[in-house]
Parts: structure tokens; C-alpha cells; sequence
């Protein structure tokens, strides 16, 4: 199983389909389990994905609409019935508290587990941990919303040739890492940057400035496309992107690969959006989401 990767368990929008569900989506990191939007049924989706209670450390929620959020009161009660011995972070919008507040509380339970409240007032960083930085930007939506990217710290690769030709290895090469210098050699001598990965998820929200910043040299774009492009009028109306504008964002942004989601259920066929996707000029990896779905972040560069 790839440590970086994004599991899909559901990619319908307003209205569920007999193929898809409600959003939802979870990304493991390293250690971390970051799910977004959970709509109505993600506790049964994660079920089916082989995604336990125990690998969140994080929810992050866009904004309140149903399909985005209904499916919080499930997971929250189950991270409790399961006892999850780690915290667990929320992240939604702040004008959305009333909203987290009834969905947490939907239902009597026993609180059994930490689930700690960090609503987003603010475009700007959110969390730092050894492995990322997560950060919320706003977007354009009738609701107050946000999308959230994920980057790594650049660091550095070693080049095994240059360690040997300075006699540095086992226990020395580890102390080099921490220490910065070792018997009058730097790391630099021994390596070259290596730039960190990215990842960014975009739901409900019409082109402003927020999407370009969020995608912008993404490994990996997770990107609503609820409408076609002929249907740009209706995406424009109700705070959406059809799959030629989110495409062409991906583009701009030097993407490496682009995943369409978030689909409306006037479309019968999901065939249309990547080519659409194509037609807007993006040529790296594409893929058109599936419920139950598994992308792997891709290797670094």
C-alpha cells in the first residue's frame, strides 16, 4: 500500500446515483489520515474502502452544504464507539460552527474519544507537522468555503556515489542528516534539493482567485468538475466549475496529476469529462474519480 494516497469513497454532488455516493474523500499521508467532506454514507464507503476510525487524525471540512458534511454525525459517533486513543482535528469553516455543533451532536452517544474543534476564520496555515503544512484558502460558493492544500518541506536527496566518495556510511550517514556536517563534509556536499510534494482539494466554488492558488504545482489536484462545459451558464449560477475550467486551472498550474470529482447526476456518462478535461489542453495524469477509487500520489520528482 502506497504511505501517500488518496481514497475515494464517493464522488456524486447534490444528488446520489446508483453508482455513486456522496462525497467523501481520504487522504493518508505518512502517518496521517486526512478525510474531506464527508457526505451522507462515509462511514459505510470507508467500510467498503477498508478505511478504519483509528487511521483519521484529521476532517476537514469545504463548507456546510448536505453533500459535503451530512455524513460527519456518522463518523464522528464512530471514532467515539471505536475508542480512537489519538486526537482527532476538525477543520470548517467558522460561520459553520452551528452547523458542526448540531452534527456532532445529532444524536445521543457516549464521548469517548478527543476530537478537538479548529474552525477556519482566515485564509492562511492551519497546522505544521514534521511532514506538511496544511492551509486553507477561500473560495466562491453561495456558503462560506474553503479548500485546503497539503505541503511537504522541501529537503534533500542523497547521492550514494558522493557519501562513498567521502567514506561516509552506516550510522555516519544518519548523523550527517541531523547534524548538518560531519568530519569537515556538508550535507550539501552529498546532495542535491529535493522539493517536497503537494496536494490540494478544491470542492464548491466558481473560478476566483482561490483555485489557481491552491492548485499551483500540485503532484496531486483533486478538483470539483460538477458540470460540462456546456453547461458553464449553470456552473457559474451555483458556484461550480465545469471539467474544461478545472482543467485548464490544472494546467496553468503546472499540475502533475488532475482528479475530476464531484460529478452532477444529470450526466449519465463520466466519458465526457475527460475529454473535455483533454480538449482544455491538460496533458499530465488525468483520472475521472470513482467511488472506491484508490490514486496514489506520484513519486517525487
Amino acid at each position: 500500500m502506497s504511505a501517500r494516497e488518496l481514497i475515494v469513497l464517493g464522488t456524486a454532488s447534490q444528488v446520489p446515483t446508483r453508482q455513486r455516493n456522496h462525497n467523501g474523500y481520504v487522504l493518508r499521508w505518512d502517518g496521517e489520515g486526512i478525510l474531506f467532506d464527508p457526505g451522507e454514507g462515509s462511514q459505510r464507503q470507508m467500510l467498503y474502502a477498508g478505511v478504519a476510525a483509528h487511521d483519521l487524525t484529521r476532517i476537514c471540512v469545504t463548507h456546510f452544504h448536505g453533500d459535503h458534511s451530512l455524513g460527519l454525525a456518522g463518523v464522528v459517533q464512530r471514532i467515539n464507539l471505536d475508542r480512537v486513543p489519538h486526537p482527532v482535528t476538525a477543520h470548517y469553516p467558522a460561520s459553520g460552527q452551528p452547523y458542526f455543533d448540531r452534527l456532532r451532536y445529532a444524536t445521543a452517544y457516549h464521548e469517548s474519544a478527543d476530537l478537538r474543534e479548529d474552525p477556519v476564520t482566515d485564509d492562511g496555515p492551519l497546522a505544521t507537522t514534521a511532514s506538511f503544512t496544511l492551509s486553507a484558502v477561500r473560495l466562491s460558493h453561495p456558503v462560506e468555503a474553503y479548500g485546503y492544500r497539503l505541503d511537504e518541506p522541501d529537503g534533500r536527496r542523497l547521492l550514494p556515489e558522493k557519501l562513498a566518495a567521502h567514506g561516509i556510511a552506516g550510522p555516519d550517514i544518519g548523523r550527517l542528516q541531523r547534524e548538518g556536517m560531519l568530519r569537515g563534509v556538508a550535507l550539501a556536499d552529498v546532495s542535491e534539493p529535493r522539493p517536497g510534494q503537494s496536494f490540494a482539494f478544491i470542492m464548491d466554488t466558481r473560478m476566483c482567485p482561490g483555485v489557481p492558488q491552491l492548485a499551483e504545482g500540485c503532484d496531486l489536484l483533486v478538483i470539483e468538475a460538477t458540470f460540462l462545459d456546456e453547461d458553464a451558464g449553470l456552473a457559474a449560477d451555483h458556484g461550480h466549475l465545469t471539467a474544461g475550467q478545472a482543467a485548464a486551472v490544472a494546467r496553468d498550474a503546472g499540475v502533475r496529476h488532475l482528479v475530476l470529482t464531484h460529478f452532477s447526476q444529470r450526466y449519465p456518462s463520466p466519458e465526457p469529462f475527460a475529454a473535455q478535461a483533454r480538449a482544455a489542453g491538460f496533458t499530465g495524469d488525468l483520472t475521472v474519480a470513482e467511488d472506491l477509487m484508490r490514486v496514489p500520489v506520484p513519486k517525487r520528482r
